[in-house]
């Protein structure tokens, strides 16, 4: 077969397989707001709405206190934030932030990012837990960093945002030129990141993207390991799962996704979740020679109340421990034998956190294509030898010429 039409069947081959491999999900409508209702830029909560033609996604966003995310998904496509601005920025915040209606709320959760380990990993192992606790440094506590206005990073086109803070307690100077960021992009429609380790994603998920970038190690060997606290009603605890994925074009040598989730299998309605790819990186533009593994820890309970400040005592008010589980775990960076941080002196590491079914990876359109050509190669190769092998099978050969 001429090469021509070799290479037109298989590019009709590879569209025909991208529209059946990548089914087209629903998609929202999404909006990014800055402090609603609240024309100051000294504290910082970002509101991202999600809106299909029955329900709203509610994410909200804030450094007031340590930084923190709530998830709350509506069975209405018309409900909205309230913020009580005065109530929320004093002593007392309990029900400062609220969605109306109230009865429209079908599931809620949080995640607090509440402090960032270093650690002098002095026999290069990377290993966080097994640690001893004389090679710590003190821990930072992000509750008690100094947040720049996100609002001048706000972008309403890419429906992206940055929180990014400083230490203010940092007798060693380690953030005199460097900073934490959490970068947070929302979704109106399915698709897949185009920056390491290419996420794939849907509008009922927006990501987060946790940048170390410019701080100064307080030793050679320093590793970084980072703590988030849980929340879940009191029916349901959480459960971190590791899920097989495969070796694709997009992220390779990745072969785990993680996975944070309500262990509720009896639940009535779809739950929220962070998922993860087991991997970070040394440099912004995600290179694979960069990338480093990543560990996540067991879930350990919180005792007593939770006393970090943050928003939300807010939305889900007092007495968290006795309505809710709450719960820790921790994600360390870096692998055994591998690069310190001060090589590069940069680190990200990207989730999604959302509502429903996580996002699960398929084989992409390329991959499909060159499978079906090393297959289909040999078999159309196979046939046509047949066909030839039975066609001059049947062909007489004679030199006698018929008689009238």
């Amino acid at each position: 077969m001429p090469e021509g039409i070799w290479l037109t069947a298989l590019g009709a081959l590879c569209a025909v397989l991208g529209v059946l491999g990548e089914p087209e999900e629903p998609g929202r409508k999404v909006s990014l707001h800055y402090n609603p209702g609240f024309h100051n830029t000294s504290v910082n909560l970002l509101h991202v709405r999600a809106v299909d033609n029955s329900s709203t996604i509610h994410y909200v966003w804030s450094t007031i206190g340590a930084p923190t995310v709530l998830l709350i998904y509506t069975s209405n496509a018309h409900s909205e934030l309230h913020v009580n601005w005065t109530k929320l920025l004093s002593p007392s915040p309990h029900g400062a932030i609220s969605i109306e209606p109230a009865d429209s709320v079908l599931y809620a959760t949080a995640l607090l990012f509440n402090r960032i380990f270093e650690y002098w990993d002095v026999n290069n192992t990377a290993d966080f837990s097994g640690t001893d606790g004389k090679y710590f440094y003190p821990a930072y506590n992000l509750s008690d960093f100094h947040w720049e206005n996100t609002n001048a990073t706000l972008n309403s086109s890419s429906l992206t945002a940055n929180l990014t803070g400083r230490s203010i307690s940092d007798p060693a100077e380690s953030f005199q030129n460097g900073s934490v960021t959490f970068r947070v992009s929302a979704y109106g429609s399915s698709g897949r990141d185009l920056a390491s380790p290419r996420l794939l994603h849907n509008a009922n998920c927006s990501k987060l993207e946790f940048l170390l970038s410019g701080v100064n190690p307080r030793g050679n060997n320093s590793r970084f390991a980072m703590e988030m606290v849980a929340l879940e009603k009191k029916d349901g605890r959480k459960k971190i799962e590791s899920v097989r994925s495969i070796d694709d074009e997009y992220t390779p040598t990745v072969f785990e996704v993680a996975q944070l989730l309500p262990d509720t299998p009896n639940a009535s309605h779809a739950l929220g979740y962070l998922q993860w790819k087991s991997v970070a990186y040394g440099s912004t533009n995600g290179k694979r020679e960069e990338a480093h593994p990543c560990r996540f820890y067991t879930l350990r309970g919180v005792n007593g109340t939770l006393e970090v400040p943050s928003i939300v005592h807010a939305f889900f008010g007092e007495d968290l421990t006795e309505r809710y589980n709450v719960e820790a775990f921790n994600i360390s960076f870096g692998v055994a034998d591998g690069d310190f941080y001060v090589k590069h002196k940069f680190l990200s590491w990207s989730s999604l956190i959302g509502y429903g079914t996580p996002p699960k990876d398929s084989f992409s359109t390329l991959v499909i294509c060159i499978m079906a050509v090393a297959l289909g190669t040999p078999l159309g190769l196979l046939i046509l030898g047949a066909i030839v092998v039975a066609t001059l099978k049947n062909r007489v050969y004679s030199n006698y010429e018929p008689i009238n």
